[in-house]
């Protein structure tokens, strides 16, 4: 073992070497059993370096060799090696150094957070990308095994049921076993971190290979677990930007900047939902209005320049992969019943039937389809029926919250599953993994679920430019090969009982799948979810209307793909508290002629669903017990009404500026708090500032305790206001500051607590549990 530092040529004090290369690097060599012996005598020296006229009468040590640093034999060698014997020509090096750093100086001159948010958008693109590849490949690997096992039952049951069961308990024990920190969505967890809360290593840069390979064995189950992948990519967006936060301070040499740390997870969040959809702005919109309360106008050009890079990556990969999704469409056998798996927004294969989602071969961003009557998307008296199709979405979307919410509770409070979750957590994923394949089966219930297509496919149908109504009579007359909405045409049912079936399991399957421990996104779910509900609202009107709203004139048919489009949106704005969302779908499918319909809907299922439940994020906040703060639901007067006197911690330990020895360690005893009031005197509770608990243990183990004996070296008297440095106060609360005033003000600055004051005096303190206390009571008074 070595250890290799720089030491001056006399002495023995670490050193950097200079320019001229007067000062060496010194090579210490040690073996292990004598290292342990080496210590000690170095601690008694008090520096770091070897001193020769001690080392030979220490025990167990012996004199250098003569090939070390004094010319001695020992077991300890010491190699002085001059910068001149292995770094030649310094004056040549001297230029390139200096050439590097005006290049470096040259390139941030413009800022270096332009070239960091730029790796970080493509970074992020291309890890969305590859797993979509790795996916479809997945996907289309369990259909071929599905097809060709024959047809004999039981195989086919094995394998459409083993295969997701697999891959789920994998993605469950690999990403469990390297962090727990890997499962779920992660979008909770990092709201909470943006409000300043520290979550010990759910950033760490080890995370990011667990959630990336749980991710992709979760989204190759397919339609049988029915999860996404939108959370998760915040997540890993928001590790890479730890890291590279890091990054950036060792090559700008500078210390490490919590607030540039904040700058990059905000442009995070917004590069995670935009390398999924390639919509760079509702991606920034969705990011702000879903995890930050509080949002700085400063960082709004990071979110967007690294949401733009991101979304232009993924759409040139796309180009690059065109040549491959054309030799994929050229190799596919024209008996296979089902089209090769696409990626609607990655993966390019062959074009299905006419959808807002169809793209054309250059490009993964969905394009407005000529044959869509772009000059009349929708009537003005369908307003009625979008307004109506909002309301059922809020309405829907509350159910939904309610029961995922009380589902959670339950797995978590009941004995067998709780044991599960917290022993034997792959096991539990087996279990609800089978139980959801079994129930898709295609020769079984799956067959009034369209359980064989993929999640992406299943947008790719929904928004199918064509009424489906009038199609299914004539699909045995006229059969079209890659028709994805014959997957929902049944012999025994209509399209609208399969689309109501569709929403029925698919309601208690989807909240049963968001209490599995394994990396997964729970936005694109919800976003089929309401295109699926409004599909059905559009059939519907046009079953009643075949001929338009107005009966009179050239007919005007309803599009029902305008109704999928705005139930996509209501419903998942909904139940994320978010009306970005119909911008996402307008981005997302190149459409914007149903744009005012579909602001509409999402309005009205927002202001239901606002007004009734928590947000899906905010609700697993509170099940997890995360530390963050609710969001006060009602604009009510109370709000304003309920002082801070009424809930603040009035048992406040505090510290006098004349206090010593035996009183701080009264104090270290009686609370565990990380910082401490300070106040003038014992008799005078004028608050004077805050001391750290750090600086605490530093006086008491450089002070003597009263009680020890006198041999010590310590300082035997002593007071705070002499031996520590005391932190002026920067904000203080008054007994009258309104319970609003505090929230929003711990919500903006990231407090943690805060003292509070009555004409100068300390009275109390209020902390984020007091405060969370408070709200809980506001909302629920007992």
């Amino acid at each position: 073992m070595y250890v290799g530092t720089g030491v001056e040529e006399g002495g023995g004090n670490p050193a950097r070497s200079g320019p001229s290369g007067s000062v060496g690097f010194v090579k210490v060599v040690f073996n292990e059993l004598d290292l342990s012996r080496a210590a000690e005598p170095r601690r008694e020296r008090g520096s770091g370096g070897a001193d020769p006229k001690n080392t030979k009468n220490e025990p167990g040590m012996e004199r250098p060799g003569p090939e070390g640093l004094r010319g001695e034999k020992g077991e300890e060698e010491r190699v002085l090696v001059s910068e001149h014997s292995w770094r030649p020509c310094p004056t040549a090096r001297r230029r390139v150094r200096g050439c590097l750093e005006w290049v470096k100086r040259q390139l941030f001159r413009v800022g270096e957070d332009w070239y960091f948010l730029f790796i970080l958008g493509v970074l992020m693109a291309t890890i969305s990308f590859t797993t979509d590849i790795v996916v479809a490949r997945l996907q289309a690997a369990h259909m071929w095994l599905y097809q060709e096992i024959g047809d004999i039952a039981v195989l086919k049951y094995l394998s459409w049921t083993l295969y997701p069961t697999a891959l789920a308990t994998f993605s469950t024990g690999f990403s469990q076993s390297i962090t727990p920190h890997s499962g779920g969505s992660g979008i909770p967890e990092l709201k909470t971190i943006l409000m300043g809360v520290l979550l010990e290593d759910y950033l760490a840069i080890h995370n990011f290979g667990a959630k990336v390979v749980g991710l992709t064995c979760t989204l190759s189950c397919g339609s049988t677990v029915f999860l996404g992948k939108v959370g998760p990519y915040v997540h890993l967006s928001a590790m890479a930007a730890a890291y590279l936060g890091k990054m950036r301070t060792t090559v700008t040499r500078e210390y490490e900047n919590k607030f540039k740390q904040h700058e990059m997870l905000v442009a995070a969040q917004a590069v995670g939902v935009a390398s999924v959809f390639g919509a760079p702005i509702s991606g920034v919109l969705f990011s702000i209005e879903v995890m930050s309360p509080h949002f700085a106008v400063r960082d709004y050009w990071r979110g967007f320049f690294a949401a733009t890079c991101g979304a232009f990556m993924f759409k040139l990969l796309a180009v690059f992969n065109r040549d491959q999704g054309k030799a994929g469409q050229a190799e596919r056998a024209p008996s296979s019943p089902l089209p090769s798996p696409r990626g609607i927004f990655g993966v390019l294969t062959p074009k299905p039937s006419p959808s807002f989602l169809s793209p054309l071969p250059e490009t993964i961003a969905a394009v407005f389809k000529s044959d869509l009557k772009i000059d009349f998307p929708f009537d003005l008296l369908e307003t009625f029926f979008f307004l109506i199709l909002g309301t059922i979405c809020g309405l829907v979307a509350c159910a939904y919250l309610f029961c995922q919410r009380c589902l959670m509770v339950a797995v978590r409070r009941n004995r067998l599953t709780a044991k599960l979750l917290a022993t034997d957590k792959p096991l539990y994923t087996v279990l609800v993994v089978l139980l959801l394949a079994s129930i898709t089966f295609p020769p079984g219930l799956g067959q009034f679920m369209a359980s064989r297509l993929t999640m992406k496919e299943y947008l790719t149908s929904l928004f199918d430019n064509r009424t489906w109504g009038s199609l299914a009579p004539n699909a045995s007359g006229v059969a079209e090969p890659w028709g994805l909405w014959q997957e929902w045409a049944h012999p025994s049912a209509t399209i609208y009982g399969t689309l109501t079936f569709f929403l029925l399991m698919k309601f208690w399957m989807l909240t049963l799948a968001t209490t599995l421990p394994l990396p997964a996104g729970y936005f694109m779910p919800i976003f089929i979810y309401g295109a699926a509900i409004g599909r059905l609202m559009g059939e519907v009107v046009a079953l009643l209307f075949p001929r338009g709203l107005h009966s009179e004139g050239p007919p005007r048919p309803i599009i029902p793909a305008g109704y999928a489009l705005a139930g996509a949106a209501a419903f998942s704005g909904s139940v994320t508290h978010s009306v970005s969302t119909a911008l996402l779908v307008c981005e997302a499918t190149g459409h914007l002629g149903h744009v005012l319909p579909t602001v509409l809907a999402v309005m009205v299922a927002n202001a239901i669903t606002q007004k009734n439940q928590p947000s899906f994020y905010d609700a697993t906040i509170i099940v997890k017990k995360l530390p963050y703060l609710p969001p006060i639901r009602s604009r009510h007067i109370a709000s304003y009404q309920v002082a801070v006197e009424e809930f603040m911690e009035r048992r406040v330990v505090a510290l006098a500026k004349g206090d010593g020895f035996q009183e701080v360690l009264v104090a270290l005893d009686a609370s565990a708090d990380a910082e401490y009031p300070v106040v003038e005197s014992t008799g005078s509770p004028t608050l004077v500032g805050t001391i750290s608990r750090s600086q605490l243990v530093t006086f008491l183990q450089s002070h003597k305790h009263p009680q020890a004996p006198q041999g010590e070296k310590l300082a035997a008297v002593g007071t705070l206001g002499d031996d520590c440095t005391i932190e002026p106060i920067m904000l203080q609360l008054s007994p009258w500051t309104s319970l609003h005033q505090a929230y929003h003000l711990f919500q903006l600055l990231k407090l943690q607590r805060v003292f509070v004051t009555r004409s100068g005096e300390l009275v109390g303190a209020v902390s984020r549990t007091e405060l969370r206390r408070a709200i809980e009571d506001l909302a629920d008074p007992k």
